[in-house]
């Protein structure tokens, strides 16, 4: 043995050294990589390492010097592929590097750094711990990347897209060390709880997404009897997993009080043999990556293929706070090397060559060491696929098959592409051929398994094969016997060779039902491609699967014994009037002279259609009762914002219009005439309010959704729970469930989107055109397009309205205030009223709460609940009938149906008409007469004004923006505010001066729906009576052609 300590294989620092906590060799053996305290990452040449006592060695030395921590790196890990490398520090960032082919950058000024001769680029970032990352491992395949850190957590990242596939919280401390199985199957973490836990994985594909791998991943065992004594004072718990995949060599482990090394044994996982010798606690365990034979290869012991005969060992080195290396073999009880005092501090790493017959080893001190075996020290390095041979016991080395051919790439593709073939080999299936397996030849000693290697490939349609029973002894693939198939079952058999005879006395087999034959092996449904399952070739013989035509039935009919012995046809109910039975003789007449006699089930037996009275002719509908209170949602418990969801009602109806349901036999009860709206099409939902079919409460029926049009049902489909809230309109129904989800259909019954899952229960719904809005327990505003499947922002909270109308309250009690009402506009806007009197309204553009009404207005403006009869009132010339409304949009002469208006008079019910405004009322009348507030009364009319201007160019209100325009320009004219007009006047001219000058005309411009043009010129009109304003309207009036119109532009004056 060889040690080597450069003196140039360091990371310097002003004074000393800094501390080398982690190193690492790349998979082909020409680099090795240290992290230390500087916050470098440094890439060293083995070549330079190895030849350092070579004076005439001339290439050079460190490769590369990369910082892209902000603090002391713990961890450095090269890929099993050597195509990255990743580091872990404790700025809780890993960073994944990738070499780079160009040229190398240049060095950072002012540093005293090396030029780089290979380029490493940082490739990600991954971040997800909340404390120091402490060691990293690459699975095998480098399909996944492992972090450990002092947050206890095991993140796990893809080692494709390196995106969060899983984060694991199972340990309770500081987690200080990860190990990855050869045979990839599982990876072990150790942590300062004085565990080691298992977890079991599947390789992820490179495409996986977190949602893919919920059920990956998943703890398997927790060991914790080594280490119940165990210090908590080492820096890492470093462990490693032999190459035969065998056993697990765990550091700072402890046998009564003496410090030992654990070696746990595979599948038992029970720590019964310990390395002893360390004076203090162990921090790092490595397993040479190769297994060593005792003697060298010869003749002797050696088969005629070159197999060694040898039984083969593993060799492991432990290291730790007692600053001394031990290297063990499995053929030995005690070490066969001791070297103490290797370093001055505690060892924190060792990294084998993929030789395995060099060692390296880092310290504390700032140390990089090496050992160098000579050949036969250790034993003699065994071949690799010694080591295949022995992780094939525990499914490794099991790869994927090589395409035979282009049919079968073609075959690959389409299955990926989205499995459509796979729907013919099931309808072989289901024709009773599945059992038929084709012969497949040989390759790669598959065996005729065209799959893994080693592993029966899962079958999707029902069939099952069984593999052949030993591989081909020559390497040359040759053909094998097909599969043998399943023993046929002797009852389908006897069934399809059933003879009949007939009635004219010839003999036929008969025909077996097609099920009969599907159902004796697995299910011929599609099968998920999610579950790795094999089938065995087991078949399932239950009775119900064979169905025997020949043998008599032996159950009950409907209605028992009593309808086997008796009879269950019912008789003619006793009609009124009819005791000599005419209308039962006529009816049995018909049916003797061929005809089918109609007739109802009533409750005292068979009725004619005319006497069959509807006890539902003089009804409503039924009236809704409640069943019980909903089911609390979890998030209620931590949420801010609480409000009430609605009870369960048996039944819960609402009309395609938004009308109020008619009557169950379409005559209205106050007129005696045909209903409105009985031909409107209904949506109904009935929630079960029976007892469980089952005896169990949780197996309840579902909620039926019917809906109807006089009385006959158009459609009809069922939910797994209770709905609570129905909402529709003639572009689509939707109705909000009490588990948080909301679907939706079309007209015609057909699901428009999948569940939509809300954060708590939805407790208001409202749709207009084809916005859907929904606003669950917890205060979350949802609002939807369900034409083009999106949302105009993000989900949003009402807690700031909440907040606002809890604070207006005052010092006094009174009650919490609550929400009056909640609706959509055309435009998808919410708008909510308050029981405080506020009205607000959310947008879109700006992701913010607007307030529309406040009682303010009320007790100050002077234009409060009016919209000036003087201008409600014109009507232009153009419109000869009356003006169509459709969804929320409102006429001029109908402005105070708007949203506006409503918002208002909420705000006059919940505040003025309560009372609670006479303090504020006597406040403003004060005021009035107060020094100071000459003005107070004209500027809050004006701000009111602006106010409602505002609102309506937000809410896309086209009407009312024009009306209260319209009064707004009246006011400041009246009122000769010349700077608020010129502005006016300037933001509604747009660039309509631009194009009075020559220069190119944009496009159309509107403002609200109207044309700004249009605008400005009633603008204009209106403040061109008042004479101390012409300076500034006439210059506008001739740029619109105003000042030269006829009588046309005289009659739009107001």
């Amino acid at each position: 043995m060889h040690l080597a300590k450069p003196l140039w294989l360091t990371h310097p620092g002003e004074l000393k050294d800094f501390e080398v906590y982690s190193c690492h060799v790349s998979p082909d053996g020409t680099r090795l990589v240290t992290a230390a305290g500087d916050g470098y990452v440094r890439i060293w040449s083995t070549e330079a390492i190895l030849n350092s006592n070579n004076p005439e060695y001339t290439k050079p030395k460190q490769l590369a010097a990369i910082s892209h921590h902000s603090g002391t790196i713990h961890a450095v890990r090269f890929s099993s592929t050597g195509k990255y490398l990743a580091s872990g520090a404790d700025d809780k960032i890993v960073c994944v590097y990738a070499l780079d082919p160009n040229a190398a950058s240049h060095v950072t000024f002012g540093s005293n750094e090396a030029p780089p001769i290979e380029n490493w680029r940082v490739l990600r970032r991954l971040i997800g711990h909340d404390n120091d990352v402490q060691d990293l491992g690459w699975s095998f395949d480098s399909s996944i990347l492992v972090s450990v850190g002092l947050d206890s957590k095991v993140v796990v990242w893809s080692g494709h897209t390196f995106e969060k596939l899983k984060t694991l919280s199972n340990h309770q401390s500081h987690v200080k060390g990860i190990t990855f199985d050869p045979a990839n199957k599982y990876f072990a973490t150790s942590s300062d709880d004085r565990t080691i836990k298992i977890y079991r994985f599947t390789s992820p594909p490179p495409n996986a997404t977190p949602q893919d791998q919920l059920n990956n991943f998943m703890l398997e065992h927790t060991i914790t009897d080594p280490f119940s004594a165990s210090p908590l004072t080492t820096y890492f718990r470093r462990c490693s997993w032999s190459p035969d995949g065998a056993h697990i060599a765990a550091a700072n482990a402890t046998n009564g009080p003496v410090s030992s090394v654990a070696i746990l044994a595979r599948g038992t996982w029970d720590g019964d043999i310990s390395l002893i010798g360390h004076e203090g606690p162990t921090e790092v365990c490595a397993f040479s990556p190769r297994m060593f034979h005792r003697d060298a290869p010869g003749p002797t012991n050696t088969d005629q293929n070159g197999h060694s005969l040898q039984h083969s060992v593993t060799v492991v080195a432990c290291a730790g706070q007692d600053k001394t290396l031990s290297i063990w073999n499995t053929s030995f009880a005690r070490p066969f090397l001791v070297t103490q005092s290797l370093a001055t501090k505690s060892i924190s790493d060792l990294a084998w060559a993929p030789d395995g017959e060099t060692l390296y080893v880092t310290s504390l001190d700032g140390s990089i060491l090496v050992l160098v075996f000579q050949p036969g020290e250790l034993g003699y390095p065994a071949s690799l696929s010694e080591n295949e041979k022995s992780l094939s016991k525990f499914g490794g080395g099991r790869k994927v098959g090589i395409i035979e051919g282009t049919d079968a790439l073609h075959l690959e593709e389409s299955s990926k592409t989205g499995e459509l073939r796979g729907v013919q080999g099931r309808m072989g299936a289901l024709m009773g051929d599945g059992g038929a397996v084709q012969p497949v030849e040989a390759q790669n000693g598959l065996n005729g398994i065209n799959g893994t290697n080693g592993v029966v490939p899962a079958l999707t349609n029902g069939s099952a094969s069984a593999p052949a029973p030993a591989p081909a002894p020559a390497p040359v693939p040759v053909p094998v016997p097909a599969h043998p198939e399943p023993p046929a079952d002797q009852r389908v058999e006897k069934l399809k060779q059933r003879v009949t005879v007939t009635k004219d006395g010839r003999k036929r087999i008969a025909p077996m039902l097609v099920s009969s034959s599907s159902g004796i092996g697995a299910s011929s449904l599609p099968q998920t491609q999610l579950i790795s399952a094999t089938v065995t070739g087991g078949q399932n013989t239950n009775p119900h699967n064979v169905l025997d035509l020949s043998k008599p039935y032996d159950g009950y009919p409907k209605g028992g014994l009593a309808s086997m012995l008796l009879g269950n046809k019912r008789k003619f109910a006793e009609v009124e009037g009819d005791e000599d039975r005419q209308v039962e003789r006529r009816l049995a007449g018909a049916a003797r002279n061929g005809g089918a006699a109609i007739v109802l089930n009533g409750e005292h037996g068979l009725e004619a259609p005319s006497s069959a009275a509807d006890p539902r002719a003089n009804e409503v509908l039924e009236a809704p009762k409640v069943l019980r209170p909903a089911i609390v949602s979890p998030a209620l418990s931590v949420s801010q914002v609480r409000l009430a969801a609605p009870k369960v009602r048996s039944i819960i109806v609402r009309t395609m219009d938004g009308s109020e349901p008619p009557p169950a036999n379409g005559i209205d009860s106050n007129t005696g005439g045909k209903a409105d709206n009985a031909d409107v099409v209904l949506l109904e939902a009935r929630n079960a309010a029976g007892p469980s079919r089952t005896g169990r409460p949780q197996d309840h029926d579902p909620a039926r959704i019917n809906c109807t049009k006089k009385g006959k049902t158009l459609w009809q489909d069922y939910l797994p729970k209770a709905v609570l809230l129905v909402t529709g309109n003639p572009n689509f129904f939707a109705a909000g469930c009490e588990d948080g989800t909301i679907y939706a259909w079309t007209p015609a019954g057909r699901r428009m989107v999948n569940a939509m899952i809300l954060d708590a229960q939805p407790v208001i719904m409202d749709c207009r055109g084809w916005w859907l809005m929904c606003i669950s327990a917890v205060g979350i505003c949802h609002v939807w397009n369900l034409k083009t499947m999106s949302s105009p922002h993000p989900p949003i909270s009402l807690s700031p309205v909440l907040d606002i109308a809890s604070h207006t309250q005052g010092p006094h009690l009174t009650r919490s205030p609550g929400i009056i009402f909640a609706r959509l506009n055309s435009e998808g806007h919410i708008i909510i009223a308050m029981s405080n009197g506020d009205g607000y309204a959310y947008s879109q553009s700006m992701f913010v709460w607007q307030r529309i009404s406040e009682p303010w207005w009320a007790v100050g403006s002077q234009y409060w609940n009016t919209t000036d009869s003087s201008v409600g009132n014109v009507k232009s010339s153009s419109d000869k009938g009356p003006p169509k409304e459709t969804n929320d949009q409102v006429s001029i002469e109908n402005v105070s149906a708007g949203i506006i208006p409503m918002l208002e008079r909420n705000t006059t019910n919940q505040f003025l008409l309560q009372g609670r405004a006479f303090y504020l009322q006597r406040l403003i009348k004060a005021l009035i007469s107060a020094e100071g507030y000459e003005t107070f009364e004209a500027c809050v009319s004006v701000a009111h004004l602006e106010n409602r201007v505002a609102a309506a160019k937000t809410l896309g209100a086209r009407e009312e923006f024009k009306i209260y325009l319209s009064m707004y320009v009246k006011r400041i004219g009246a009122e000769g505010m010349k700077g608020k007009i010129e502005e006016l006047l300037r933001n509604l001219t747009g660039d309509l001066l631009a194009d009075e000058e020559g220069e190119a005309k944009p496009a159309e411009e509107v403002i609200c729906g109207w044309k700004r043009e249009d605008l400005l010129k009633e603008v204009v009109l209106i403040l061109g009576k008042h004479r101390d304003l012409q300076r500034i309207t006439v210059p506008y009036a001739r740029l619109l052609g105003i000042v030269n119109g006829g009588a046309e532009d005289q009659s739009m004056v107001m």
